[in-house]
């Protein structure tokens, strides 16, 4: 059995959300965090999230492959977008999505930007995908602190992000999951408010509706940005 829960809000200081989310069978989840201002990026994470479910919805036996496949086809799709309106140049959106096997309890998941995929397991959280970001380089090379990466200038600044240009390398990868692994998809809206270790912290009390809590602990810190959480309990 799995339990989802979803949350989404514009924030306190940006004017529209440029955040998008998407949950469709078979057990697909997926984020994005758009680019671009003057509502381009809010058009970059809706066509990479309408893509993702037209490419996944409904399929049988979906692998790392067509996971990749469904996010370079959102990179076609935004690119030609922006081709055909020329105001959006610049725009692009990250992109963390995640499907869970019902047959193998396989995690799935394919990844590209800032966006981040945790999973909790036996009380340990951990970061399964791995920031494309100006900082996360920094402290990747011992440069920053991670504690430094999150009020440094520049942690906006993203290295790879779909839509941007034609040969993208899209983030793979898999894993095996146990009765009780707790799942979070979330913009870093969530991140740059919320240490990993509140967002822990909160997944371990159990709130009755985990993505809408720590949606609002954003919003209680700040809420510098959009933020949005999809969590996945999986075996509840």
């Amino acid at each position: 059995m799995i339990k989802v829960f979803e949350a989404t809000d514009i924030g306190r200081v940006r004017p529209i959300n440029e955040d998008s989310k998407t949950v469709f069978d078979p057990a697909v989840y997926a984020v994005a965090d758009g680019m671009g201002g003057e509502a381009a990026g809010e058009v970059a994470s809706r066509i990479l999230t309408d893509t993702i479910r037209r490419e996944l919805e409904g399929r049988d036996r979906i692998g790392w492959a067509m996971l990749e496949h469904a996010v370079q086809a959102a990179n076609d799709n935004i690119l030609q977008y922006v081709q055909e309106h020329p105001s959006c140049q610049g725009m692009g959106t990250t992109a963390t999505v995640l499907h869970i096997d019902a047959d193998t309890n396989e995690a799935i998941w394919a990844h590209v930007g800032d966006s981040r995929l945790y999973c909790l397991h036996d009380g340990a959280f951990r970061q399964v995908t791995r920031d494309h970001s100006y900082v996360a380089d920094l402290v990747e090379q011992g440069t920053i602190t991670p504690e430094e990466a999150r009020v440094h200038p520049k942690k906006n600044m993203l290295t790879r992000a779909v839509g941007v240009e034609p040969n993208l390398r899209v983030d793979t990868g898999n894993w095996i999951l146990s009765q009780g692994d707790i799942l979070l998809l979330a913009t870093d809206g969530l991140m740059k408010q919320i240490p990993d270790g509140d967002i822990c912290a909160t997944l371990l009390t159990h709130p009755a509706d985990p993505a809408r809590t720590l949606v609002d602990m954003a919003l209680n810190a700040g809420g510098t940005d959009n933020v949005t959480a999809i969590v996945v309990v999986f075996g509840a």
